[in-house]
C-alpha cells in the first residue's frame, strides 16, 4: 500500500534514517508491549532531530491500547488497528496536513486484509488468509477481542490468491488463519476446508500446501482424509494442545478433552504414517496442580510430538484468566517448564535420530541456518516440515530450488545431511530470487463463497 501510495523503502536498516517507521504489533504476550514502548522510545531522539519523520504503530497492540499510545508516546504520528490496516497512507497523509496524531481504530472488519496489495518477502512460499478473527472464547487469550469475530473469505479469492502466487513462481503456500478448521461456518459449510484442500491439490505448480492452526475441537474427518488424498498438501499437522490436563482445559474453555485430542492425533497417524505433528503448550496456566502438569507430560509422552512450542502463561489484562485465584509463582512455573522442554527434546531426538539414512526432499531457503556460514552448509525444509541443514554449493543452489539428500544426523530441533546431494532442480522460484525480485500480488476480489464439489 505505501508503495502504491509512493514510498519507496529506506535504504539501509537504521529506522534514523527513515521518513516513515511502521510498526506492527503483536499482543499475546507481555513481552510484545515491552518492546513496543522501548522501541518508540529509542526513535524519540530521531524523531526530535528530524520533525518530518512519521512513526505509525498498528496490529493488536494498538487496538488494545488505542489513545494510550499517543499517551505514553506523544511523538507517535499515526495509532491504527487490526481492522483499518488499509487506511495507513491516508492517516499518514491527514497526521502530515494536519499537525497532529491520527488515532483510528475501528470495531469490525472492512476490508479483507489479503484483498490488499502485497509485496512479498519469499520467492518460494506465502502465507494466505482464509479468516481473521476467532469465535472462541479461550480464557488466556486476547485474540478475540483485538481481531474481532472471525470473518470468512471467499474460497474463490483464496484460490485465486493462491493461483497468482503460483504463476509468481511460488511453490509452497500455507493456509492461515486464527482457527482454520472452522472456516466455512460463516457460509455454512462445515467441510469447507477440507474441500479448500482438495481445490489446492488442483492447482498446476503448487507443491507444498501447509496450514496453521486447527483448533481440536473443530477437527473432522474429512479433512483428515482431504490431507492424505491430496499430494501436495504435506505430511505436517499443527495443532495447539495447550495442556494435557482435563481441569486446566475445562478452565482455559478449549472445549475438548485430552482423550479427545489423542484420538485425532491416532486417527491423523492412521492415515499419515509419516506426518509430523507439532504442537502449543502453556506451563503454569492459574491453578495447575502438580498432578495437571504431570497429566500434560503424559501426554506429551503419548502424543509424540516431532517439536513443541511451549510457553510459560503469561497474563493479558482484559482475559479472564488475569482475574483468576491461584496465579502460580514464577519459579514454580520456570521449573515445570524445563522439565516439559527437557521431555520433548528427549522425544524429538529420538525421532529425527530414526530418521538418519531416509531421503528427504527439501525446499531450499533462506534466514533458517544461522550457523550456515560457518558450517558451510545450506538450509530449507523436508515435506514435513523439519528443518535440515544441508552440505550444498551456494554458488550453484538458490533459495527456492528442490534438493533431495540422505539425513546422515539428528538433533533435537534439525537434521543435518552432510553426503552427496542426490539430486538438485532448479526452479522459477531460485530464478526469481537469483535475479532479486519478488512476487507481488495487486489484491484479488474474485470469486463465490463455493468450491466445486468432486465427483
Amino acid at each position: 500500500m505505501l508503495e502504491q501510495a509512493g514510498y519507496v523503502r529506506a535504504s539501509g536498516d537504521d529506522p534514523d534514517d527513515a521518513d516513515v517507521v511502521v510498526f506492527n504489533t503483536c499482543a499475546v504476550r507481555e513481552n510484545a508491549d515491552n518492546k513496543l514502548y522501548g522501541n518508540l522510545g529509542m526513535l524519540r531522539p530521531a524523531k526530535r532531530g528530524r520533525p518530518g519523520m512519521q512513526i505509525a504503530v498498528g496490529g493488536c497492540l494498538a487496538q488494545k491500547d488505542r489513545g494510550e499510545i499517543v499517551r505514553k508516546a506523544p511523538w507517535v504520528d499515526v495509532v491504527f488497528g487490526t481492522h483499518n490496516m488499509h487506511s495507513l497512507p491516508v492517516l499518514l497523509e491527514r497526521a502530515r496536513h494536519n499537525a497532529e496524531a491520527q488515532v483510528e481504530i475501528l470495531e469490525s472488519l472492512e476490508v479483507f486484509p489479503s484483498s490488499l496489495p502485497s509485496r512479498r518477502e519469499s520467492t518460494y512460499a506465502g502465507w494466505v488468509s482464509v479468516s481473521v478473527g476467532c469465535n472462541n472464547t479461550c480464557t488466556f487469550c486476547i485474540v478475540p477481542s483485538l481481531r474481532g469475530k472471525e470473518k470468512d473469505r471467499r474460497p474463490g479469492d483464496i484460490l485465486a490468491e493462491v493461483q497468482a502466487l503460483v504463476a509468481d513462481g511460488v511453490l509452497e503456500v500455507t493456509l492461515l488463519g486464527q482457527n482454520v478448521n472452522s472456516y466455512g461456518a460463516e457460509f455454512g459449510d462445515r467441510e469447507a476446508f477440507g474441500k479448500l484442500l482438495r481445490a489446492c491439490g488442483d492447482i498446476e505448480g503448487l507443491e507444498r500446501v501447509r496450514f496453521t492452526s486447527p483448533h481440536p475441537r473443530d477437527f473432522t474427518d474429512d479433512v483428515i482424509v482431504a490431507m492424505a488424498e491430496t499430494p501436495n498438501v504435506c505430511p505436517s499437522l499443527h495443532m495447539p494442545m495447550q495442556s494435557g490436563s482435563d481441569d486446566v482445559l475445562r478452565r482455559m474453555r478449549r472445549s475438548y478433552r485430552s482423550s479427545r485430542y489423542l484420538s485425532i492425533l491416532r486417527r491423523v497417524r492412521e492415515e499419515i504414517p509419516h506426518a509430523a505433528i507439532t504442537t502449543d503448550i502453556i506451563v503454569g496456566f492459574p491453578g495447575e496442580t502438580d498432578d495437571d502438569f504431570q497429566a500434560t507430560l503424559d501426554v506429551v509422552e503419548q502424543s509424540r510430538f516431532s517439536s513443541a512450542f511451549t510457553f510459560q502463561y503469561s497474563p493479558r489484562p482484559g482475559t479472564p484468566a488475569a482475574s483468576m485465584d491461584d496465579q502460580i509463582p514464577k519459579a514454580v512455573v520456570q521449573a515445570r517448564y524445563v522439565r516439559l522442554q527437557a521431555l520433548q527434546d528427549e522425544i524429538s531426538l529420538a525421532a529425527n535420530r530414526a530418521l538418519v539414512g531416509e531421503t528427504v526432499e527439501v525446499l531450499v531457503a533462506t534466514g533458517e541456518g544461522r550457523k550456515d556460514a560457518r558450517t558451510h552448509r545450506l538450509s530449507g525444509r523436508a515435506r514435513d516440515g523439519r528443518l535440515v541443514h544441508f552440505a550444498g554449493d551456494a554458488s550453484v543452489i538458490r533459495p527456492g530450488d528442490v534438493v533431495t539428500t540422505e539425513v546422515t544426523y539428528g538433533a533435537p530441533h534439525h537434521l543435518v545431511a552432510d553426503g552427496t546431494l542426490l539430486s538438485h532442480r532448479r526452479t522459477r522460484a531460485g530464478d526469481i530470487a537469483a535475479a532479486g525480485a519478488a512476487p507481488r500480488t495487486p489484491g484479488v476480489l474474485l470469486g463465490m463463497p463455493k468450491i466445486p464439489t468432486r465427483g
